[in-house]
């Protein structure tokens, strides 16, 4: 039990604690490109979001429109400035990109968020607006919305984790990255999906910080977010 504790402790320190050196500065010409690149972006993409969650579960629309939100994501994220995916320390002191952390830890917190539905599920006002959310799974085709959501959820890490990161100051970057991401989603209406961003945002922008890239953001967001896509339905019936 203590070396699993300490190993977990080496793990999380590696992960999101401790920052793999690096040397890469911008100008502050090009930091102000991504701010105003940013600050457009984001608006229109928070916009975005909300209308495609106001469409109709099973209504072919939602797919488009929720693509339509990825490629604002992606196309603010890449012209801000360069995109960096980052490296990662492995066990033996090598660095890689920081693939398999990310999985480790997006499994982690899809832990949490399951046993924690169990709880939500018992409440009706709490219920309600996450069942209407799963309603564009069980009335679309699952294979179409599980591409859309790893479409989404890429574009999102390169946007926020990548451009929103890099064009805030770095005493701020990785509180105000997520600060921002979760706001993107105040117009969805629905305040869990909110506080679901928060703390998506918070996992990713630590492991931004340590890494200075998107890859590993990337890896914890699609395992986080699939594995909700999947596992939130029946997990939600047992607790209901």
């Amino acid at each position: 039990m203590v070396r699993a504790a300490a190993e977990l402790r080496a793990f999380l320190e590696a992960s999101l604690v401790t920052p793999v050196e690096r040397t890469r500065a911008e100008s502050d010409g090009a930091r102000r490109r991504r701010r105003v690149v940013v600050g457009i972006i984001l608006v229109l993409g928070a916009i975005a979001l909300g209308l495609a969650l106001a469409v109709r579960a099973g209504d072919p629309l939602f797919y488009a429109a929720s693509l339509g939100v990825a490629l604002l994501w992606a196309a603010g994220a890449f012209a801000s400035g360069p995109l960096y995916l980052g490296a990662a320390r492995t066990r033996v002191g090598s660095t890689s990109l920081g693939l398999l952390q990310g999985f480790l830890l997006g499994l982690m917190l899809l832990v949490l968020f399951l046993l924690g539905a169990l709880v939500v599920a018992q409440v009706p006002i709490l219920r309600g607006p996450v069942e209407g959310l799963l309603d564009h799974a069980r009335y679309g085709a699952l294979w179409v919305v599980a591409l859309v959501t790893a479409v989404n959820g890429i574009a999102e890490e390169l946007f926020f984790r990548g451009a929103v990161y890099a064009a805030l100051p770095p005493r701020i970057n990785a509180l105000g990255s997520t600060a921002l991401y979760a706001a993107s989603t105040l117009f969805s209406g629905v305040l869990l999906l909110t506080f679901a961003a928060v703390c998506l945002g918070l996992l990713t922008a630590a492991q931004r910080r340590v890494t200075g890239g998107v890859a590993g953001p990337i890896a914890s967001h699609l395992t986080w977010s699939l594995g909700m896509l999947f596992l939130l339905p029946p997990v939600f019936a047992l607790g209901g």
